[in-house]
C-alpha cells in the first residue's frame, strides 16, 4: 500500500479499493481451483486404498456378466451330450428372456434351477469343476463387461477382497472368480453324498434376502465394516443386499431398481450402452434384517473355508 502515498487521499481510497478487491478475487480463485466445483460431478476418492475393513460384493449374472451364467453352463453341458435337444431349446428360451426383459423372473430362474439339477444328478462333483473352467473359455470370458471388471479391479487394487454372490451354482461362481482374479465367491449349493451330485439343493438358492444374510455373515466372519463396503447388482431383487453397505452401486439397473437408486441417490453405472448414468450420492449403510436363506449363506461360507 506504500506505493499509493502519493495519491490524493480520494484517488488513493478508489485504488485501495480495486487492491483489496483484486486480491479478494484472486483468492476466491485460489480457493476454488484447490477445491472441487459443485457442478463438476467429481466423485470422492473410492475404493478408500488401505481399507482392510472394507469390501465389495458383485451380483453375478448381468452385472459382471451379460445374460445368466446357469444358461450358459447349460450350452456347455448340451455340447458334452449331458441332455437332449429339447432340453437346449428350453435353455435358449430362458436365456432369450432373460437378456430381452434384463431382470430375474422368478419362475424362469426356478425353472433353470431344476433342469440344471435334475441334469447334474449323478455326476461327480470334481467332473462339474473341470467342466466349469471349460465353458467359461467358451461361453463366459467373451461375455465379462469390461465397466464392471474395472470396477472390481479398482477394489482389488486398493487392497480389499472382492467376492462374487451369486444364485448361480457355487462351483460355477468359483471358477469365474477365480478366473477374474477375485477373492471368491458365494453361491447355490447343490448337495453331494460321496463327491455325487444328488439333485437336490442344500438350503434354498442363494436370491434376493438371502444374498443380504450371505453378505452378513461374510462380513463378520472377515470383521469387515459393511457401512465402509460397496456392493454392486443389476437387480431389484437384491435391493436387501445393496441397502446393507455403504457404497450400493446399480449396474445395468432393471426398471425397479433403477427407480429405487435414483430416490435414495445411489450411484448408477449403465454399460448395456456403454454410457454412466450421472446421479452419484452415498447414503449410510440401511442395514436390511433379511431371514430368509439362511442355511444356505452358512452352507456357502463353510464351503468358502474349506
Amino acid at each position: 500500500m506504500a506505493a499509493l502515498r502519493w495519491l490524493t487521499p480520494r484517488r488513493r481510497s478508489a485504488t485501495a479499493r480495486s487492491v483489496l478487491a483484486g486480491e479478494a478475487s484472486a483468492e476466491a480463485a485460489r480457493k476454488s481451483a484447490l477445491s472441487a466445483a459443485p457442478d463438476t460431478g467429481a466423485e470422492p476418492d473410492f475404493p478408500v486404498h488401505g481399507d482392510d475393513r472394507a469390501a465389495a460384493f458383485f451380483d453375478l449374472d448381468n452385472t459382471v456378466m451379460q445374460g445368466a451364467a446357469i444358461f450358459h453352463f447349460g450350452r456347455g453341458l448340451y455340447k458334452r451330450k449331458f441332455f437332449e435337444t429339447r432340453d437346449l431349446a428350453r435353455f435358449a428360451w430362458q436365456q432369450a428372456y432373460f437378456r430381452l426383459a434384463g431382470l430375474e423372473d422368478p419362475e424362469h430362474m426356478q425353472d433353470a434351477r431344476d433342469s440344471a439339477l435334475s441334469i447334474v444328478k449323478g455326476h461327480r462333483v470334481s467332473e462339474l469343476k473341470t467342466i466349469g473352467e471349460e465353458i467359461y473359455d467358451e461361453y463366459m470370458a467373451e461375455r465379462i463387461w469390461p465397466g464392471t471388471r474395472a470396477l472390481a479391479q479398482a477394489h482389488l487394487d486398493a487392497g480389499q477382497k472382492v467376492w462374487l454372490v451369486t444364485a448361480a451354482p457355487v462351483e460355477i461362481a468359483q471358477v469365474i472368480a477365480r478366473r477374474l482374479g477375485l477373492t471368491g465367491a458365494l453361491g447355490t449349493v447343490a448337495e453331494s453324498i460321496g463327491g455325487v451330485y444328488t439333485g437336490k439343493l442344500v438350503g434354498e438358492p442363494l436370491h434376493g434376502p438371502a444374498k443380504a444374510e450371505a453378505v452378513r455373515a461374510l462380513a463378520a466372519a472377515e470383521a469387515l465394516d459393511l457401512s465402509r463396503c460397496a456392493a454392486y447388482s443389476d437387480s431389484h431383487n437384491d435391493i436387501p443386499m445393496l441397502s446393507l453397505v455403504g457404497h450400493p452401486y446399480a449396474i445395468n439397473p432393471d426398471s425397479k431398481l433403477r427407480k429405487h437408486a435414483r430416490e435414495l441417490e445411489w450411484r448408477l453405472r449403465d454399460y448395456r450402452t456403454g454410457r454412466k448414468a450421472a446421479k452419484v450420492g452415498i447414503p449410510a449403510a440401511a442395514g436390511v434384517g433379511a431371514v430368509a436363506g439362511g442355511t444356505a449363506a452358512a452352507i456357502a461360507l463353510h464351503r468358502r473355508r474349506r
